[in-house]
């Protein structure tokens, strides 16, 4: 049986209920076109479709790009993004500078933010990361890593983090400490 912290509240029934009241969406910029990454995403979010509702919105990459400067593209990326999240959501921005967690600490995030009532909206940039306006909309930013990691592979590794949190939530003999 894996050890959860004395701190990690879980009643089941409670959960339940509020899990199938919210709302996750993984929202990022351009198509998943490497097959292995694509597979593993679809792997996840069909695994996660068991706690939570989940969905993965992939807005089209800009095109004839090469006249723009970096900010241009973030921002044109940014007003795209923006025109998919509801003025209610609660956005986190998958983010370079954001908060890293380990995969428990992930899973009372993801409780807590359950509890919440809010449907929950989880962002990739592009590859110039995120606009100001993105930024000042956003309700906080996490780290999966230190490291850097192509934004197609992060799609998958955050999927597999958000399944292993709720089975830690659920209990479930998925993640071992």
């Amino acid at each position: 049986m894996q050890q959860i912290p004395s701190h990690f509240h879980f009643e089941k029934s409670r959960h339940v209920l509020i899990f199938a009241t919210m709302k996750i969406s993984l929202l990022t910029v351009g198509k998943t076109d490497v097959d292995w990454v694509r597979k593993g995403l679809e792997t996840y979010s069909s695994r996660l479709v068991h706690y939570v509702p989940f969905s993965v919105c992939e807005i089209p990459e800009l095109k004839n790009t090469s006249a723009l400067t970096k900010d241009q593209i973030k921002d044109k990326e940014g007003t795209i993004l923006l025109k998919n999240i509801k003025p209610s959501d609660k956005v986190i921005l998958l983010d370079e500078h954001g908060k890293e967690f380990r995969s428990v600490e992930f899973a009372e995030e993801i409780r807590k933010m359950a509890c919440g009532g809010k449907d929950i909206v989880f962002i990739i940039g592009g590859a110039y990361g995120f606009s100001q306006a993105v930024y000042d909309r956003c309700d906080g930013k996490m780290s999966l890593s230190r490291m850097t990691f192509p934004h197609q592979m992060v799609r998958a590794i955050f999927a597999e983090q958000l399944y292993r949190a709720f089975t830690i939530i659920k209990r479930e003999p998925y993640h071992h400490e």
